[in-house]
């Protein structure tokens, strides 16, 4: 579908993969990799345990009726999230998270998981910030790896965009997905895998993200009626509705899946549809295909077609690769651009008389004959197109090219390829920092349809005034010049409406500012808001052209000085906050709420040294009160949350303060106190080692009608000193009517989707007379302790059996290490192990489902040792074991029998 371009800047264990290396280098998809112990079909890469959740009834449904066989890489075990069930946290529960994971998608018949061992930090928004923890490369290695070993024919993830409220951890994962579909094809990515690991290259058939931009209706017809917003988007969709052979529906088996996610308080997932009318499907969108695809085809298994299953009657014969490629994606009008069809037929098959023809919209013209000799073998060949586009085509717009490609007596097959046609001049508002990154990535990285996902979108305070950029980029052959116009709707206005540029060269870029002030600061803020459009009328010597943003009111506020006589008790004193009162009750997530369910007031004022913020939450039900030592993850319980960003500019949390409050604990003999932590910020952990200094009082109603917060935030605590002209400020209410440690709703100041790791949605406030102390800006603590799959049996089990080591690193050779004489002995079984290097040994006793007892031991090259492998309440049927090498982290599993 795509102009196949891989250019990595960041990965400097990768050359350039151009259309040449990556087309034509490696084994075509039914053909080539490396002999295995697991040969997949389909592979979801994911970020955490339960991503895939929504993809169960596919996967189940595939496995089930076609005999497709799935896979799941996850490249985080979650530890990061919170755990409604226990107190368990960090490694220790990813562990328990990877045991959910694989009990959730085997009822889907997918066995096969792995988990690349790095570390689930906390929620953010940020796609850049993932990639620098999970350290790109490495990650990257890991996913081509095994892509390399299980040899799938379609890989599928999530949205790689920064849209509202999309996990950044999700965007990277899929961003790796897309990443590894090219460097696993091309033997100049890792290449260290080839010659030392005897890998070899591997050209997967389809890439796909779950999901659909558009419209559709429930019900069986679910498939034909889905109305993308993009026309050019090709969305597959799988109707949840069908019956298994149990007799349940997919949509059923998958509530069930959903259900094992105890942890993440999913145990109570709503039941599924029973009106075959409701029942929805899950829709996927295709990004990339190297073989021939019928979007017209509705089928469960249209994308399986030509891959994982033979294509139908007519078709060309299964493993044919039939693709497009682009010299350019963005095309203006009057100038003409190259089209090369890419074919190749499946291993040791030939296509006898192939010929390419290409369809392009009315008006459009094609030179080239689309001739490719008398055959072709399973060696690529190409044929190459001239279109023109015409001077009077419309701009701003994705059209499709088509090729069909036809042989004699064996078949045909279609695929395309988008272009976006732009204006000789293109002015489009300026991104934010995180879709900056994404569109240089998706230009960059061979996916520049992705860039339609973004709508651009800015934020503007509350009666305040911001420079808005207009970027300008001039896509034709010669210097232009011309005007840009912004258009506001009504309760804004804009300095000078319309700007003028000059002396733009081919090719060059640009840009116009304008200011831009609400002017009716009554209008609705936050989400209450939406986005108020606006307009960018751009013209140059061809004429003009328009495109669209919005932009995006956050309240604002001004911060006073406290009253005399402040102090944290619980109650606004007389003139201790003499500053407007900020309203909460805002939802932004979850079910919608009456005052009396759920509402919230607060007031805000500082010191010399502190802010001080008061909160009144009504709330008609106590969700449950966690113990002392579970006073984290306010988002499970009641509880407020108190952000502040000391610059106001900050791209991701990192650089923010984050404090969630809980107004009581489960702690009967202190009187119940509330208690505080930070989370997903610049420094995380109990507030007394996080925040010293900060207090909290906690006033609870009783009969239970609400509670009061009131607290006291050093400045010293903040990352960075405050900008009094400028800082960023949100207070977020989550509500709990359970005792399951789950918020049913999410409430706030400014609320927006995601709000909580955006911080340029959050609120604005002003400290007037406020001067802060000099200092340097803290820099970021992060997480660094992942779940380890040699501390995982599970993780072990399924390595010994097919091959893929421990966390996805290189495997070592099957002598490296070795494990025999397993016996049963008093208090466990005794084992000789042996390895050829030095190393460390895990070793777990066995009963088939978990561990019984485990041994860690270090071993130096050449000398054997006896160990023995504890045995607590059961009887072991195996010993498992995984040997790490120190001096390359490269690993290998086995498992034996225990014998008497």
């Amino acid at each position: 579908m795509l102009a196949r371009r891989l250019l990595l800047p960041t990965i400097t264990a990768l050359a350039l993969i151009t259309p040449a290396t990556a087309a034509s280098a490696a084994p075509g998809p039914q053909s080539g990799g490396s002999p295995g112990a697991v040969d997949l079909d389909v592979l979801f890469v994911s970020a955490h345990p339960d991503d895939e959740a929504g993809s169960l009834a596919t996967l189940g449904q595939w496995k089930e009726d076609f005999g497709a066989k799935a896979g799941v890489i996850t490249i985080t075990r979650g530890e990061g999230g919170g755990n409604a069930v226990g107190l368990e946290e960090g490694p220790p529960l990813g562990i328990i998270r990877e045991r959910e994971e694989r009990t959730a998608i085997g009822k889907a018949g997918v066995e096969h998981l792995y988990n690349l061992d790095r570390v689930d930090f906390w929620y953010t928004a940020s796609a850049p910030l993932s990639a620098q923890i999970w350290e790109h490369d490495g990650t990257l290695a890991q996913i081509v790896r095994v892509i390399r070993q299980t040899r799938p024919e379609i890989i599928m993830t999530m949205n790689p965009s920064p849209t509202e409220g999309n996990h950044g951890n999700h965007q990277q994962a899929a961003r790796f997905a897309a990443e590894a579909f090219y460097a696993a094809a091309d033997p100049n990515a890792f290449p260290e895998q080839i010659r030392k690991e005897k890998l070899q290259p591997f050209r997967a058939a389809k890439f796909l993200r779950s999901g659909g931009t558009g419209t559709s209706a429930t019900g069986p017809a679910c498939a034909t009626s889905f109305t993308p917003t993009i026309p050019t988007d090709q969305v597959f969709g799988v109707w949840e509705g069908t019956s298994s052979s149990s007799g349940r529906t997919w949509a059923e088996i998958e509530v069930d899946a959903r259900r094992e996610y105890v942890t993440q308080g999913w145990a109570n997932t709503a039941a599924a549809p029973t009106d075959p009318a409701k029942m929805r499907c899950d829709f996927y969108t295709l990004i990339d295909s190297r073989v021939p695809y019928d979007p017209a085809d509705a089928s469960p298994e249209s994308i399986l077609r030509g891959s994982v299953l033979p294509t139908v009657s007519g078709a060309l014969p299964q493993g044919t690769e039939l693709f497009l490629t682009t010299d350019r994606f963005d095309v203006s009008p009057g100038t003409s651009f190259q089209v090369t069809a890419h074919v190749r037929a499946a291993a040791g098959k030939r296509l006898t008389n192939p010929k390419v023809a290409l369809r392009v919209p009315a008006g459009w013209q094609v030179e080239g004959n689309g001739s490719l000799g008398n055959s072709v073998r399973d060696r690529e060949q190409r044929t190459t197109f001239t279109v023109t586009v015409p001077k009077d085509a419309a701009t701003n717009a994705q059209q499709l090219l088509s090729a069909t490609l036809t042989t004699r007596g064996q078949g045909r097959g279609t695929t395309d390829e988008p272009v976006r046609v732009v204006a000789d001049v293109r002015g489009t508002l300026e991104a934010l920092p995180e879709v900056g990154v994404f569109r240089d990535w998706v230009s960059q990285s061979g996916y520049p349809q992705l860039d339609t996902l973004i709508a651009p979108v800015l934020t503007i305070g509350s009666g305040q005034s911001r420079d808005v950029r207009i970027d300008l980029r001039n896509f034709s052959t010669t210097a232009q010049q011309g005007t840009v116009t912004l258009d506001v709707p009504a309760g804004f206005a804009v300095e000078e409406k319309t700007r003028s540029y000059a002396d733009l060269a081919a090719g060059a870029t640009g840009a116009v500012t304008f200011r831009v002030t609400n002017t009716d600061a009554a209008l609705p803020t936050a989400n209450e808001g939406g986005n108020y459009p606006v307009t960018i009328t751009t013209t140059s010597a061809a004429g003009s052209t328009i495109e669209t943003g919005a932009l995006q009111i956050v309240p604002t506020t001004v911060v006073p000085r406290a009253g005399d006589g402040h102090h944290v008790d619980g109650v606004a004193g007389e003139g201790e906050y003499s500053g407007p009162e900020l309203n909460l009750s805002r939802i932004w997530e979850g079910t919608a709420t009456t005052p009396q369910d759920a509402s919230a007031t607060g007031k805000i004022a500082f010191t010399d040294d502190a802010l001080k913020v008061i909160v009144h939450v009504t709330d008609d039900v106590l969700g449950r009160k966690v113990v002392p030592q579970d006073c984290k993850r306010q988002r499970r319980t009641d509880s407020v949350e108190i952000i502040v960003d000391p610059k106001g500019d900050s791209a991701n949390t990192s650089t923010v303060f984050k404090a969630g409050i809980f107004p009581i604990t489960d702690d009967p003999a202190n009187g119940n106190p509330p208690c505080f932590q930070r989370d997903a910020d610049n420094r995380q952990g109990p507030g007394a080692e996080t925040a010293p200094g900060m207090t909290v009082v906690s006033k609870v109603s009783e009969p239970y009608t609400g509670y009061t917060i009131e607290t006291s935030i050093p400045f010293a605590v903040l990352p960075d000193a405050v900008d009094p002209a400028r800082m960023g400020l949100n207070i977020l209410i989550y509500d709990s009517d359970t005792q399951d440690l789950s918020s049913q709703s999410r409430l706030g100041w400014s609320t927006f989707q995601g709000v909580r790791a955006d911080p340029y949605r959050y609120g604005l406030a002003t400290l007037p007379g406020y001067t802060p102390a000099q200092r340097e800006a803290s820099t970021p603590v992060f997480p660094d302790t992942a779940a380890r799959s040699v501390h995982s049996p599970q993780t072990i089990a399924q390595s010994a059996v097919d091959g893929v080591a421990p966390a996805a690193v290189p495997r070592l050779p099957g002598n490296a290490f070795t494990i025999s004489k397993a016996q049963r002995v008093t208090g466990g079984v005794l084992v000789t192990v042996r390895a050829n290097r030095t190393g460390t040994a895990y070793l777990y006793t066995w009963n088939g489902d978990v561990a019984l007892g485990d041994q860690t031991v270090e071993l130096r090259a050449g000398k054997s040792r006896q160990v023995l492998v504890p045995v607590t309440g059961g009887q072991a049927s195996s010993v498992l074991a995984a040997f790490e090498a120190s001096a390359d982290g490269a690993a290998v599993s086995h498992q034996v029998s225990v014998h008497r």
